[in-house]
């Protein structure tokens, strides 16, 4: 059956709020806000975490009060508790976090049962939209298997599934895809298109994935309780006029400098750097680009349209007004005494490590849970002063390598060095001469700033005086003067997150495991936390292994091993695994049409490859782009739909990422 898409209604908005304002105490977490969302709409909230979305959305699924304005749900007010409670029944509402609208111990199957009874939903309605939905979404080989089993991807599939038995008028879904792997996101977007598409639903989004901007029809950017923007994902790009430069120049380290201290922010990929031009064109960056890097050896270079990142940064002011970041101030501010004395003290540098010199060596690991091989064989080698990317999806093994080379977890079999010490013999020495960021805990809440470092020189066995020069180090690098008293808990998400980088620093050493460590920052914290990985990598020859799900880091890395199913099954550079995809499947084309929902089901039913959907265009990948414009043109014009552009676009690491694992699950299925 084809879809239909119920199209935007004039009868009026599906959601008006009017200078709403919500403070839990003296804290302001939302202030003077207006939005309005049109019936039919896929509308997003973008913002990173603290910016208030989720405390707007929880007042408009009339499960949180507020203190002034006014908020208006499918024509209906939402002031009183009795008010709140007429708008539930037209509502689905998924509250932030995998799997916290359901339960454990239910199996699928019982879960979408319990939710469809409290929602009096028919015995014949369920088993008819149930079996649907199971179907749709991949699950129903699942629906027996307890909640709790679930990986991260399918607990938020079935919390979708849970939040639509009733089949609402509007669902309001709060960061659905935090701590998705990106085919899982991917497959999320698509199974939400298709469902709002087919029913005439509303949707109100939010997410902190910049990137997952252009799969709305409008957004509102967020940022500390107030709306920066709203309009289309183009409209709001176009706010900040300029270019995107990428650029590939020797010596690396005198090019950075320079480009840091004319741009502020610049981004480091691999061997390239990323600045914005504010206010240049591709014709005049050639020039600018000439004036300002006289001293180095330009190697090449191209440009880029804006992405919502950069406009959401130039929104806040923070590239040239925050003290912080000022043009030309390093991320890693030493002072000299403070440098001269940490190197002149043998406890806490190893100065022994050189470029190139092996830093973490895995070979033949394996890790078994019961019956359950979790990791199968993994093996690969950094050297110090390189960033190397784990990557994978959930539940692929990435954790438990780092578990077990770090000396958490001991291998069922297989071998690791690490910082020149064996992890099955050496496990209190390595910890010595490592830095680990854990994607569960890291910090101790209840302390302070203070206390925290404290408490971890003292683990690592610094002398008083060394304690000392290390903490200032640390309040540096992480511009944490003036919060030495703050509770950690209290802190914003970007200062927790560079607080237990330090922690991780203290006792300088020359390896650094990161389990997820931007998940829920901001992006300019992000971005500033990057830049000292990089500083870190090539100023002090630390080897750094990253895991991230967000993929347009992986481009940060210098290597990168791809897991599968407990295995490695791809090992390069970025560059490298760009190239084999476009020599395997071939170069990236984007579509827009007048009907992307049917778009999609025409090009996945013509087995073109890797076809997914990006808002309302649609992308896949040909080896001969004259034929598949050929091809695309007939069968879209067989199905009814008007084909508006063909663009071609450069791989991402998203795109590698997504070919690779639905590659590897379509063998498994098949073999």
């Amino acid at each position: 059956m084809t879809p239909k898409q119920k199209p935007p209604s004039d009868t009026g908005p599906v959601i008006t709020v009017s200078s709403f304002k919500k403070a839990y105490g003296k804290t302001l977490a939302v202030g003077g806000v207006d939005l309005m969302v049109k019936p039919g709409e896929m509308y997003g909230l973008i913002g990173p975490d603290g910016a208030g979305k989720s405390t707007l959305m929880k007042a408009l699924a009339g499960v949180l009060t507020y203190d002034s304005g006014r908020i208006e749900v499918c024509g209906l007010p939402v002031r009183t508790e009795k008010e709140a409670e007429a708008i539930k029944a037209g509502i689905g509402f998924m509250p932030q976090g995998l799997g916290l609208n359901l339960y454990p111990e239910l199996s699928v199957e019982e879960n979408i049962d319990f939710f469809a009874r409290i929602r009096l939903v028919s015995e014949n309605d369920l088993n008819i939209r149930k079996n649907r939905l199971l179907t749709m979404t991949r699950l129903d080989a699942f629906k027996n298997r307890p909640m709790k089993n679930l990986s991260g991807g399918m607990k938020q599939k079935l919390g979708l599934i849970c939040s639509l038995i009733h089949e609402p008028d509007l669902i309001i879904l709060d960061e659905p895809t935090t701590g998705v792997d990106p085919v899982s996101r991917r497959d999320f977007w698509a199974i939400l298109a298709s469902l709002l598409w087919e029913r005439g639903m509303t949707a109100l989004v939010s997410t902190a994935y910049m990137e997952e901007a252009s799969r709305f029809h409008r957004i509102s950017l967020m940022h500390e309780g107030r709306i920066l923007a709203s309009g289309t994902p183009s409209e709001i790009t176009a706010l900040t006029p300029g270019v995107i430069v990428s650029i590939r120049s020797e010596p690396e380290e005198k090019a950075f400098s320079l480009l840091k201290n004319r741009f502020g922010q610049v981004q480091v990929l691999g061997n390239w750097f990323k600045v914005f031009l504010a206010g240049e064109s591709p014709q005049t960056a050639g020039n600018v680009l000439k004036e300002n890097l006289k001293e180095v050896r330009i190697l090449e270079w191209y440009c880029d349209d804006p992405d919502l990142e950069d406009v959401f940064l130039q929104l806040i002011g923070k590239e040239t007004t925050d003290a912080s970041i000022r043009p030309g101030q390093p991320v890693m501010n030493q002072s000299a005494t403070t440098t001269a004395a940490v190197d002149s003290n043998p406890e806490t540098h190893d100065k022994s490590r050189t470029v190139g010199e092996t830093a973490i060596s895995a070979t033949g690991l394996i890790r078994d849970f019961g019956n359950f091989r979790a990791v199968d064989q993994v093996g690969f080698h950094v050297p110090y002063g390189e960033i190397f990317g784990l990557l994978g999806a959930n539940g692929a093994g990435k954790t438990t390598v780092i578990k077990m080379l770090t000396g958490i977890l001991q291998p069922t079999s297989g071998d690791g060095q690490v910082a020149g010490a064996d992890m099955r013999k050496a496990g209190t020495e390595i910890k010595e001469r490592i830095g680990y960021m854990s994607q569960a805990f890291s910090l101790y809440t209840d302390l302070s700033v203070m206390e925290n470092i404290r408490l971890y020189a003292g683990i690592y066995g610094l002398d008083r005086k060394t304690e000392k020069i290390r903490t200032e180090w640390v309040l540096d690098m992480a511009e944490l003067s003036g919060y030495e008293k703050r509770l950690t808990g209290s802190l914003p998400m970007g200062l927790r997150q560079r607080l237990a980088l330090g922690c991780a620093l203290v006792h300088r050493p020359g390896v650094l495991f990161l389990d997820e460590p931007t998940s829920g920052v901001d992006p300019l914290g992000r971005r500033r936390l990057w830049e000292t990985f990089h500083r870190l990598s090539r100023e002090e020859n630390v080897a750094i292994l990253v895991t991230t799900h967000y993929m347009s880091e992986a481009e940060h890395c210098d290597h990168l091993a791809l897991m599968f199913a407990g295995r490695i099954v791809a090992d390069a550079t970025p560059e490298k695994m760009k190239q084999d995809v476009e020599l395997e499947a071939g170069g990236l084309l984007e579509v827009e049409t007048d009907n992307p929902l049917v778009s999609l089901q025409l090009l996945e039913q013509h087995e073109f490859e890797g076809v997914a959907l990006f808002g309302n265009k649609i992308h896949f990948l040909t080896r001969d782009r004259e034929a598949a414009e050929r091809r695309l043109a007939s069968v879209l014009a067989a199905g009814n739909v008007k084909l508006t552009a063909v663009i071609p676009r450069k791989l991402s690491m998203e795109d590698v990422f997504v070919y690779r694992v639905l590659s590897l699950e379509r063998e498994r299925k098949n073999g």
